[in-house]
């Protein structure tokens, strides 16, 4: 059961990001245990089971990243991740739409977005907006009104298209990622946050849906 991370989980990473080496961490692997992964792992399996028993008639999967980096792909990096993740998706893990946490050194994020943003998928978001401008506004309504959230993504210099006040902000951006933070002096620390992300999640489930639909469609035409 998840109980709630601790200040030791933010002291504990801020001590790895200046100390990513093997002998340390194998040092301190039992802090790691205690302060971090297991509670981070309880948190992940708890949002994903509120998550579930919300919208029983949805198959979700849970994926919780690990402390490891890829060897491959140190970059001259340490062995291992300054922050964890998990993230609960309906569709393809590592390109389709997908709810996530992540929790680091100086706090934490969640929301809902794509982990990469392909040129074709911006396409057919926009297009789908263009078909249904006024479905398109009642999500965007419903997205902004969750309280805290904020909208990401790099704004293009030159605007795409003139879509209107209400549509402008979501229409002209290379990508599109809707955030919220959570903090060590408030939520993090909170039993009540697996109910919290489960909530949000399902509040923001609508725009998922349409994400999703702009993820098949793109696939498809990639396909073909």
């Amino acid at each position: 059961m998840f109980t709630g991370f601790t200040q030791e989980t933010s002291d504990f990473l801020w001590d790895l990001s200046f100390n990513n080496e093997r002998p340390w961490f194998l040092a301190h692997k039992e802090q790691f245990e205690r302060c971090l992964n297991t509670p981070f792992k309880a948190l992940g399996q708890e949002s994903w089971r509120l998550l579930s028993e919300k919208l029983p008639e949805r198959e979700f999967a849970l994926h919780v990243s690990r402390i490891y980096r890829d060897a491959r792909r140190l970059y001259g990096r340490g062995p291992y991740k300054d922050h964890l993740w998990f993230a609960i998706y309906t569709e393809d893990k590592n390109e389709g739409p997908s709810f996530w946490f992540e929790v680091g050194a100086a706090g934490g994020s969640y929301g809902l977005g794509f982990w990469s943003w392909r040129t074709a998928m911006m396409e057919q978001y926009r297009r789908a907006i263009d078909a249904n401008p006024a479905r398109f506004e009642r999500l965007a309504k419903e997205v902004e009104a969750v309280p805290g959230l904020r909208l990401l993504g790099e704004a293009y210099k030159r605007p795409k298209a003139d879509r209107g006040e209400a549509l402008n902000r979501w229409y002209n951006r290379k990508y599109v990622t809707m955030e919220l933070r959570a903090d060590y002096d408030g939520l993090l620390l909170s039993p009540e946050l697996p109910r919290v992300l489960a909530e949000t999640y399902e509040a923001l489930m609508p725009m998922h849906d349409f994400l999703a639909e702009v993820y098949r469609v793109s696939r498809e035409e990639e396909r073909a």
